[in-house]
């Protein structure tokens, strides 16, 4: 069942790749790193994005929310979630669609695909 409930939120979704962050922040778009507290101190910060856990992510970016961050400027703003390996970020970013930010979105791979893009990793011993 949640393997065709992942499926059908990709289908929504115009996912980018690790490669086209910056240009979404260059071009007034939010990067929301939904990641635990525990896995930004062990993994590292997404440099750009903005935190906010997944229980009230849609507070925070539904443009009709009072409870919105002030960066959401409106419902076609693009909006990329972020988690650790892009399988709960998919959910979110069609959950997001669903609230009506047509552009919400989420990275393939996420969090580690983009360590990875940039060559980015903890040291493991020999």
């Amino acid at each position: 069942m949640i393997d065709q409930l992942l499926f059908d939120a990709r289908q929504r979704l115009s996912r980018i790749g690790p490669e086209q962050l910056d240009s979404v922040i260059a071009g007034g778009g939010l990067v929301i790193d939904t990641r635990t507290e525990a896995s930004r101190r062990e993994h590292g910060e997404l440099p750009g994005a903005i935190v906010i856990e997944r229980n009230v992510l849609e507070w925070r970016l539904d443009p009709a929310s009072p409870h919105r961050i002030p960066e959401v400027r409106g419902p076609e703003q693009t909006i990329v979630v972020v988690c650790d390996e892009g399988y709960a970020s998919s959910l979110a970013a069609a959950t997001l669609q669903d609230l009506g930010i047509v552009n919400a979105t989420d990275l393939i791979g996420g969090y580690d695909a983009w360590t990875k893009y940039h060559h980015i990793g903890t040291a493991t011993a020999p």
